[in-house]
């Protein structure tokens, strides 16, 4: 359960906000290891009828990782940080007006996994991640390195988003708020309260926005500033997403 956990309106006018890695599901030591715990597929596609559609999964995977992670089930999501979206089940994916990343400097942050064989290159298209919870004693040359890179290259609109053991380059101008601001502007989610849960340094612009968008939020792990509860671990999450249906369901016998 979440400390501090304040009334949660109906699910009938929630709008519910759902990062992937360390808010649903336990982190691995890489990202194609995690694994969807038997009961949270059929507990997510349970709480998006209820809310007529307005559940959406918030991430910095790419759209095609997040369905590959939840198949064979497809839920409204945003990722790459706001760079792709899909408003519904039914509706085709599309971009939010955000560049790839360049072949060339896919090609210069990639290199620094070079520095040590624990590092884990994750080229997203929009974004190229760079793991090291195998190497974790590389995490001050990897920025240093990247540093260096952008030193190089001072002019390219880019931003570094260090996570938990990993750090993250991809062009600026977006960011999972833009991509959860642009959401909530859309049916089924316009006009409904945002719940959001989320557990790293990337969902801090999304903590940001909740108070102008009437919305709640929530922390994972890390006592975040600014949000309205914590969970201490996604287990807790997962047992929060099962009360509420349960809650919902005592309420309507």
């Amino acid at each position: 359960m979440a400390d501090n956990e304040p009334l949660m309106p109906p699910l009938g006018a929630s709008a519910l906000l759902l990062d992937i890695d360390g808010t649903l599901l336990d982190l691995a030591p890489s990202p194609s290891e995690v694994r969807v715990p038997p009961g949270l597929a059929t507990s997510l596609s349970r709480l998006l009828s209820r809310t007529d559609g307005a559940l959406a999964l918030v991430s910095g995977r790419p759209l095609g990782d997040i369905d590959r992670i939840f198949a064979p089930m497809l839920f409204p999501a945003v990722g790459g940080h706001g760079a792709e979206m899909r408003i519904s089940v039914e509706s085709e994916a599309v971009a939010s007006r955000a560049p790839p990343m360049s072949v060339d400097l896919i090609r210069r942050f990639a290199a620094i996994a070079e520095l040590h064989a624990g590092i884990l290159v994750e080229n997203k298209g929009y974004s190229l991640a760079l793991h090291f919870r195998k190497a974790p004693d590389a995490e001050q040359a990897i920025y240093d390195a990247v540093s260096a890179v952008r030193a190089d290259l001072p002019n390219a609109p880019i931003e570094v988003l260090p996570g938990k053991f990993v750090c993250e380059i991809k062009p600026s101008g977006f960011t999972k708020a833009t991509g959860v601001t642009e959401l909530m502007s859309h049916e089924p989610f316009k006009g409904r309260r945002p719940v959001f849960i989320g557990d790293d340094v990337t969902d801090e612009t999304v903590f940001a926005i909740m108070p102008d968008l009437k919305g709640l939020s929530f922390s994972v792990g890390r006592r975040a500033k600014g949000v309205d509860g914590h969970f201490p671990a996604p287990r807790e999450v997962r047992a929060w997403l099962s009360r509420l249906l349960d809650d919902e369901q005592a309420a309507a016998e």
